[in-house]
């Protein structure tokens, strides 16, 4: 067993994600101090499950234009915290908005009234905030950055509303044009240097929001997929860009792809993953399903975040411990239940969570800024990503781990240069000492109260 690194953080602390010097020493676990395991995590890298994709956020308008009113100095530091592999956390798998989301500055899309021929197709708002943030990440990932775009709203003369807002359906007359609109949203931002990975067909498939939505059945989204999206994208020379349905909360994740696959012939070959969103509450079990069901498809943490933020003087949101241990609990979750990558929403937020329209509250990011002063603040959320994104790579395996309860649990990978990483998270208000079992040996080791501690076990 090679060298072993450990980073940890914990609450009440004012550094995070740092590297701790402690001994961990494997030794024959016939000798150990637990002989019964009530007090163990295993880990078994021969039992291997599903393939990590990558760790990111969300390139929304309102985190691009924070982004635009800072410093050189303060543009620089942000893209480090977020997409550096060394100074930073590592994101590698980003999303973007087609047409305006609820964090967008106001509503908008790209062509004018009832333009079918979509002659009168712009992307120039993107051009003021989200490509120019977009293309100052590219210069240091190069090409490790994958994206995937999702649409809150078709324009509202494609509707059966009239109104991008307050769900709606998408006419059947103007499914062709619609998927043509995809086709034209890649093409232009390939002209600006930017390609895409992957689209999901919608943001929240099934919900009616206050702010800009559309609501698809079943059938209607492998339809429009089937018949119209996977179509235009072959017949423009897009084959490579994927597809993944639903992009909304897991609890119906199962039921949706299932139904969606029934009902539509054809539609489960055209579609490659199934995204989810975590506002519904657990409900790990679904996510076991669908992946029992079609061990094929990615299942993807498309957009997951915490409510209102409002921080004082860097104070208010950076003590929040809580929400770095829920991202961490969430984390843990889902990849035990075999999620291949994980996007939060917005990266930047400023001080009141937004700027965003057609809400009543902002949400917290993992960044927050002070514009006017230019202070940048790295929240505990970030921390608790970082835990993950920047140890476990792309191509990495989760591999077998069992912990000792839903008080402490954990999760491990193996990269693929055979390192192993196990990530711990200790939600007890008290220090748990525990062993680590690993090939027939064993460590004993200490976690601290409400902490989160990874180690990279070199191969």
């Amino acid at each position: 067993m090679g060298k072993i690194r450990v980073y940890q953080s914990k609450m009440n602390d004012d550094e995070m994600l740092k590297q701790i010097e402690t001994d961990v020493v494997f030794s024959d676990s016939d000798d150990c101090m637990n002989p019964f395991g009530e007090k163990t995590i295993s880990v078994f890298p021969k039992r291997r499950y599903q393939e990590i994709i990558g760790f990111g956020g969300a390139f929304t308008e309102t985190a691009s234009y924070n982004y635009s009113l800072m410093s050189d100095a303060s543009k620089k530091k942000i893209v480090e915290a977020l997409f550096d592999t060394e100074k930073g956390i590592g994101y590698n798998f980003c999303r973007t908005h087609i047409n305006s989301a609820d964090f967008a500055l106001s509503r908008y899309t790209y062509v004018e009234e009832n333009d079918i021929e979509l002659k009168t197709f712009d992307i120039g708002r993107e051009k003021n905030y989200v490509i120019p943030f977009i293309n100052d990440v590219k210069e240091l990932t190069k090409d490790s950055l994958l994206l995937f775009a999702s649409p809150w709203s078709p324009p509202g003369w494609m509707k059966d509303t009239g109104s991008m807002i307050e769900g709606g359906r998408l006419l059947d007359e103007y499914y062709e044009v619609w998927a043509n609109y995809f086709v034209k949203y890649f093409e232009e931002f390939k002209k600006q240097g930017i390609d895409f990975f992957a689209l999901s067909v919608q943001n929240e498939a099934r919900a009616w929001q206050t702010w800009e939505s559309c609501r698809y059945t079943a059938e209607e989204e492998g339809r429009f997929v089937h018949e119209y999206l996977r179509p235009a994208l072959d017949k423009a020379g897009l084959n490579d860009i994927k597809i993944m349905i639903w992009d909304h909360n897991r609890e119906r994740i199962y039921e949706r792809a299932s139904d969606t696959f029934e009902l539509v012939p054809g539609s489960k070959d055209d579609v490659w993953g199934i995204a989810f969103h975590w506002y519904s509450g657990d409900h790990f079990a679904s996510l076991d399903m669908t992946n029992e069901c079609f061990p094929d498809k990615p299942l993807i943490l498309s957009e997951y975040c915490l409510g209102t933020v409002r921080v004082n003087n860097g104070k208010g949101a950076h003590a929040n411990w809580m929400g770095a241990e829920m991202y961490a609990r969430e984390l843990i979750s889902c990849f035990n239940h075999h999620m291949a990558a994980e996007v939060d929403w917005n990266m930047v937020v400023d001080e009141e969570g937004g700027p965003y329209h057609d809400r009543s509250n902002g949400c917290k990011a993992v960044i927050v800024v002070d514009p006017k002063n230019d202070l940048v603040y790295l929240e505990p959320t970030y921390y608790a990503v970082g835990h993950f994104s920047k140890f476990v790579e792309r191509g990495a395996v989760r591999i077998g781990c069992s912990s000792l309860s839903e008080d402490v649990i954990a999760t491990a990978f193996q990269n693929p240069n055979g390192d192993l990483i196990l990530v711990v998270l200790n939600q007890l208000c008290r220090e748990e000492e525990l062993e680590i079992r690993l090939n027939g040996s064993a460590a004993r080791v200490i976690f601290p109260p409400h902490s989160l501690t990874t180690y990279v076990i070199e191969a």
